[in-house]
């Protein structure tokens, strides 16, 4: 488990973080969102040791990060915003490196290599510089470095950052086989990402945790939420069709394509049976025709603006 309470961090007359406080369990993948400058790599930075809390403490499995740092330093494995690694070494050399100076020894050094070298699909560039590589295998050399021990807790900044769509997507998998005996928490922006591998999300604006939840609760809040999206065949007034629907807000056109509309629920009622029944009584020209579960985006933007009390 990992405890976060009441964790502040300020540089000089500049508040990072402020009174973050929340648990994380085994087993969960925690998507941490903000937008930019709001505390995010600050955050990670803190709960792995690498910076010191002004305030408040953070326990790995028990451990207090700045009372037994190498206890517990050695539950975690991180994935830093950048994935620095020595450009002048191949990427064998690196991870060799790194598996000894985790300990490894004999034939354990190459198994171990031998392993994350595979899960990262990194064969191709095994024996290629790392300055001589692209930002997307940097970051995978970067990860492959952060799951050589095996650890309790990953903690990934920005993790597929500079990747393409195949690369993302096997990253993603690879991320959700590991979080099944392991906490994970993911700092990104790239809310695809949320709804794609966590199972709970936080996001905090200038430094302060202002929404907590799983993905679906968050979306939820959004006025997408329970809404119908329509494309048609051919003009037709839906407004008016659906002027005496009681549970209906209004109608929205798309402005780049006027044959798709969004129709959105009052207070995020179901309005899917009604507005079927209707599409059918009144033989509306349907191509398409499905409900809308709510955007994230929506709701991150809505926040992080503050249009939105806090939600909890």
């Amino acid at each position: 488990m990992i405890e976060v309470d009441h964790l502040t961090k300020k540089f000089d007359q500049v508040t990072a973080i402020s009174d973050l406080s929340f648990t994380v369990v085994e087993g969960e993948v925690l998507g941490f969102l903000g937008p930019n400058g709001a505390g995010k790599s600050t955050t990670m930075k803190v709960i792995t040791g690498f910076l010191f809390p002004t305030e408040g403490t953070v326990k790995i499995d028990g451990f207090d990060i700045t009372r037994s740092p190498i206890e517990a330093k050695s539950l975690i494995g991180y994935l830093p915003e950048g994935a620095p690694c020595y450009g002048d070494m191949t990427t064998r050399e690196f991870l060799y490196f790194i598996a000894r100076i985790r300990g490894y020894r004999g034939a354990e050094i190459k198994n171990r290599v031998d392993r994350v070298v595979k899960e990262v699909a990194l064969e191709t560039v095994f024996h290629q510089s790392i300055d001589t590589l692209s930002k997307g295998f940097k970051r995978r050399v970067g990860l492959a470095q952060a799951i050589m021990h095996d650890p309790k807790v990953l903690i990934l900044d920005e993790p597929t950052d500079g990747l393409d769509p195949n690369q993302k997507h096997h990253v993603r998998e690879l991320i959700k086989n590991l979080a099944k005996d392991k906490i994970v928490i993911i700092s990104t922006h790239i809310l695809e990402e949320v709804s794609a591998v966590c199972t709970r999300a936080i996001i905090i604006d200038q430094g302060k945790i202002v929404a907590d939840g799983t993905p679906a609760e968050l979306e939820s809040r959004s006025r997408y939420h329970q809404a119908v999206s329509i494309r048609l065949t051919t003009s037709h007034d839906l407004a008016a069709d659906l002027a005496g629907c009681p549970d209906v807000d209004h109608v929205e056109q798309d402005s780049e394509d006027p044959l798709r509309y969004t129709i959105l629920a009052k207070d995020g009622k179901p309005i899917f049976s009604a507005v079927s029944e209707l599409a059918q009584s009144k033989h509306w020209p349907v191509s398409e025709f499905h409900i809308n579960k709510g955007q994230l985006e929506d709701v991150f933007r809505t926040i992080t603006q503050g249009l939105h009390r806090e939600i909890k």
